[in-house]
């Protein structure tokens, strides 16, 4: 049975043994998860498929803005209706585009150990990103350099439950915005060797990536394995634009996946009600994901979202909201409705600090898209202050709670009922079973022991200093990346690298103000 922890080993050393190999660190990626969680739909049949017809109603007559003149050439050609920016999209077409998806595929990661499948019940935890700010080693909210970006990637690369070190985690400052993408890219690869993200903050940077993943992996490679994945914001309502399209167009075309991520403010930039803000996102993902199949047919997709409601009172952003929860529900339906993977975000906060509300918004959150059956689950560590920062703290704990709910996912572990069933005869009325041989073979295994939650007497607690679980995450994290070993680039390809990137920042303006032209 797959676990964080490390598999019972022989009896043999006694208690001293044991000991150590439970303070043993053990970094070693936990496998994608299969979840096996019974999924909670809350839409009948016949309700999914009112959402199927409002949103292709949408679609065939209210349309969709593609502003970008070289998406709308790509619709005239293929049949589609358009009106100025305006495309409007019978639903044969969309139907026909978005059943040449993948519904499942493996992303390949530079240790071929850590590649992960994703699609049908197959998911993976993805760290948060794009976060202005950082809570740092000692809780000080201020804004990020390249050295705080590359201990995320290294933190991504030691935590177990992530199976990704994402991209700009946090936003380098130290480093002009038009050549940012290069470094951030540079430092997902080189800090772990588990899959990442690529940026897709222009068309251009979306092209820098793409070539970096074809000298990290092979042209040839790339062109029929997804190694990356590349996030594409939607203007909800009903708006994709040129930077995002072009980001697309860059990612499809050499066969790497994308998210199809409307951004919705429910409320604000959907209807103030639930089911009919998931139809418009859905009309929205579907138009994405369409033309991800105009671009290239067949190439992998995602359908994607950012989901916030908006307080009436202040028009700010909230997490972890009833409603947030059951339009993870009916996405998830959708999807499945579809036949292609889903992505959703986790662990979503909007407190100043790591405090209570912190902890219940992003247990919420992940609870709900654990049972919502998410594959591409995104924002699982680090994520509070409705992302404008990444708290060190929060993402030691966020991603322990991802190893939770991973063991929890994986379902029940039937292998040694019967010895355990015969541990019970042997220990009968008012014994206890902590020196059994059952329990010293199976402990390490039977039940999570969270490394960052105190569960010992208050007296214990005191005389140990009463370290509350914000500092005890960050000390966590000062031990593990003292510990940290870095997964080494093969030295040619690390040459490669850094040369494209010396190259490409000498051809690019760093000046903040010309980053649109890349």
């Amino acid at each position: 049975m797959n676990d964080q922890t490390p598999k019972p080993r022989s009896r043999a050393g006694g208690r001293n043994a044991r000991r150590a190999l439970r303070s043993a660190p053990n970094f070693e990626m936990l496998p994608g998860l299969e979840n096996t969680l019974p999924l909670c739909e809350i839409m009948s049949g016949s309700q999914v498929e009112r959402i199927d017809n409002a949103s292709m109603d949408i679609l065939e007559n209210v349309g969709v803005h593609f502003r970008d003149p070289i998406a709308l050439a790509d619709w005239k050609r293929i049949g589609a209706k358009v009106v100025d920016e305006t495309v409007f999209l019978d639903r044969a077409l969309v139907r026909d585009l978005i059943s040449t998806i993948p519904s499942d595929f493996t992303y390949h990661a530079r240790d071929p150990q850590k590649s992960v499948r994703l699609g049908g019940r197959n998911s993976v935890f993805v760290p948060m990103t794009g976060a202005p700010f950082l809570r740092d080693l000692d809780d000080v909210r201020r804004n990020p350099m390249l050295d705080d970006l590359a201990m995320f990637h290294k933190l991504s690369h030691m935590m177990p439950a992530l199976h990704s070190s994402a991209h700009h985690i946090v936003e380098p400052y130290d480093h002009p915005i038009s050549q940012r993408h290069l470094r951030i890219t540079y430092s997902s690869m080189k800090h772990s060797d588990k899959m990442f993200m690529g940026m897709t903050t222009s068309p251009k940077n979306a092209e820098d990536v793409m070539d970096m993943c074809a000298i990290l992996f092979g042209e040839d490679f790339i062109d029929t394995h997804p190694v990356t994945t590349g996030n594409i914001n939607g203007n909800s309502p009903l708006v994709w634009d040129e930077t995002m399209l072009g980001a697309m167009r860059a990612f499809s075309r050499r066969n790497q996946p994308v998210l199809c991520s409307p951004f919705v403010l429910g409320g604000a930039n959907t209807p103030a009600s639930v089911a009919a803000s998931v139809a418009q996102l859905n009309a929205e993902a579907l138009s994405a994901l369409a033309y991800t199949q105009v671009i290239r047919r067949g190439a992998p997709a995602i359908y994607g979202h950012y989901l916030s409601t908006v307080s009436m009172k202040s028009g700010a952003p909230m997490a972890g909201t009833p409603e947030i929860s059951q339009m993870n529900f009916m996405i998830g339906q959708m999807a499945r409705y579809y036949g292609v993977p889903w992505r959703t975000s986790n662990t979503l906060g909007g407190a100043k600090t790591f405090d209570a509300q912190a902890g219940y918004e992003s247990a919420t959150t992940l609870q709900a898209v654990m049972h919502a059956g998410a594959n591409y689950i995104w924002h699982s560590a680090g994520w509070n202050e409705a992302g404008m920062h990444c708290s060190v703290a929060k993402f030691i704990v966020d991603s322990e709670q991802c190893a939770m709910a991973y063991r929890m996912a994986q379902g029940l572990n039937w292998d040694d009922f019967d010895q355990a069933i015969d541990a019970v005869s042997d220990i009968g009325p008012g014994g206890h079973y902590l020196g059994h041989p059952h329990t010293q073979d199976n402990f390490q295994t039977a039940f999570f022991m969270p490394e960052l939650f105190d569960n010992n007497s208050i007296e214990q607690w005191v005389a140990e200093g009463s370290i509350e679980v914000t500092e005890r995450a960050l000390n966590h994290a000062r031990k593990l990346l003292s510990e940290y070993q870095e997964p080494k680039l093969d030295i040619a390809k690390d040459e490669e690298l850094r040369d494209y990137i010396a190259r490409r920042e000498r051809e690019i303006p760093a000046a903040d103000e010309l980053n649109q032209e890349y």
